[in-house]
């Protein structure tokens, strides 16, 4: 997919989000232009978890993926992502779960992941939007894990991308993963200003020390892993 062909997928907006399920902001769309870029998705057997409304697998699939298997814990997500697919008439399999489940269908060419990574106060129960974004006080409770199983299920030289905000640490994601043997550097950091959730969240952040006073940016990063 060309610069070009990214933005005409990008601004047709042709994919919905249904209430309850993560619209696609600008993490997702960042991304996915960094996969783009990147140019491993055309020909490889792609895993999109956290998939939401589906947007990174869909552009995935549009990428030239050879096959797109995307994962969600939200039932509503799932739907959602299916229906998109259909409506698009992109073949994408959609399924219900978590990263146990997608390990019993590994080894994968590549993973896009853009997990929830919000620092919360509490962790995340039940369902809800709030899932998309919540990840416990430090922002890790998916990433850690997804640092955890990547190398697990990649096939040698296969590749990670994965999008998290600067406040859920970047660095430790490096770290683990490198830990892991695998190849790590930052694909794309990019300012932005903060929307509704981190706004809501700034003066929470500000008192456990995550955020400067007044400070109403963050910068996305984008982390690509390469297994050796």
């Amino acid at each position: 997919m060309t610069t070009a062909e990214f933005e005409t997928f990008r601004s047709t907006r042709a994919v919905h989000a249904d209430p309850g399920v993560y619209e696609p902001q600008d993490d997702s769309w960042l991304l996915c232009e960094m996969a783009s870029q990147a140019g491993v998705v055309r020909g490889a057997r792609v895993l999109d978890m956290c998939t939401g409304s589906g947007a990174v697998a869909l552009a995935a699939a549009s990428m030239g993926a050879r096959e797109v298997v995307a994962f969600d814990i939200s039932p509503l997500a799932v739907a959602c992502a299916r229906r998109n697919a259909a409506d698009l008439g992109v073949d994408v399999d959609v399924r219900h779960g978590s990263f146990a489940d997608a390990a019993a269908l590994q080894p994968f060419d590549v993973i896009l992941c853009n997990p929830p990574y919000v620092p919360s106060e509490a962790v995340p129960a039940g369902e809800g939007p709030h899932r998309a974004w919540d990840g416990g006080h430090d922002g890790r409770i998916v990433l850690d894990p997804l640092c955890e199983a990547a190398h697990g299920l990649l096939v040698p030289g296969g590749t990670l991308m994965l999008v998290h905000s600067e406040y859920s640490n970047p660095e430790r994601t490096e770290a683990m993963l490198r830990s892991k043997d695998m190849t790590v550097s930052t694909a794309a950091r990019r300012s932005i200003s903060f929307g509704p959730v981190m706004t809501q969240r700034a003066a929470w952040l500000e008192q456990v020390g995550l955020l400067e006073a007044s400070r109403d940016i963050e910068d996305l990063v984008v982390i690509r892993a390469d297994r050796r």
